[in-house]
């Protein structure tokens, strides 16, 4: 139900504003990169627009933005105490790779990866970490993560509403949500089988150990 917003929304009834705030938090902090958070907001400003749900736009972005900016601070202060000693290679949520994946881009970005990332499922969810891993300025990071935290709530949101004035997507907002998470995973796909190739190419050259 969860990855079906509009029904995980409209089900909450007057608790939805509890419901958006633990699972943007969830995302954002507790390591748990899998909700729909994009798409969760892209409908909750639509149905807020649309009195499907009694709360105004501006309380969806308001709980949000706290939700989110908190978020990101528990994974700061997770990845400051105990940095990679959560993750394992092979385990099924919190893999190393993800943490270097976050590291690398946090190490190209710097703090603008805070707002940048928050625009990228899985992303968003590790670089808060890997900034606490990289032991980033607190001062620094809590500027860019709550900048962060203010446009991603704002923009997809105000998206939501904006689009949600378009009969076929207000008719059609559970494949809008699916079609958000795909462009949204996307670019993250892409990668994967970028690399993939690029490691299959490399065990195929004749220098490697293995072809000889």
């Amino acid at each position: 139900m969860i990855f079906d917003p509009q029904a995980f929304l409209t089900g909450l009834g007057p608790a939805v504003l509890i419901g958006l705030a633990i699972m943007v938090f969830i995302e954002s902090g507790l390591l748990f990169p899998f909700l729909p958070g994009d798409s969760l907001l892209f409908t909750a400003g639509l149905l807020a627009a649309s009195n499907v749900i009694h709360v105004s736009v501006w309380m969806v972005i308001v709980v949000a933005f706290v939700a989110a900016a908190a978020g990101d601070q528990v994974g700061y202060i997770l990845g400051h105490r105990f940095g990679r000693r959560l993750f394992k290679p092979e385990a099924r949520i919190l893999k190393t790779r993800r943490l270097d994946e976050a590291e690398n881009f946090f190490a190209k970005y710097g703090g603008a990866a805070l707002i940048l990332g928050r625009f990228v499922p899985v992303v968003r969810t590790y670089v808060p970490l890997a900034a606490g891993t990289a032991q980033y300025r607190y001062r620094k990071f809590l500027v860019w993560n709550l900048s962060g935290a203010a446009l991603w709530t704002i923009v997809v949101t105000i998206l939501g509403v904006l689009l949600g004035q378009i009969p076929f997507v207000r008719n059609n907002i559970d494949v809008i949500a699916i079609a958000i998470v795909i462009v949204s995973v996307l670019p993250i796909a892409v990668n994967v089988v970028i690399r993939a190739r690029r490691n299959r190419r490399a065990r195929n050259e004749p220098g490697d150990p293995k072809n000889r």
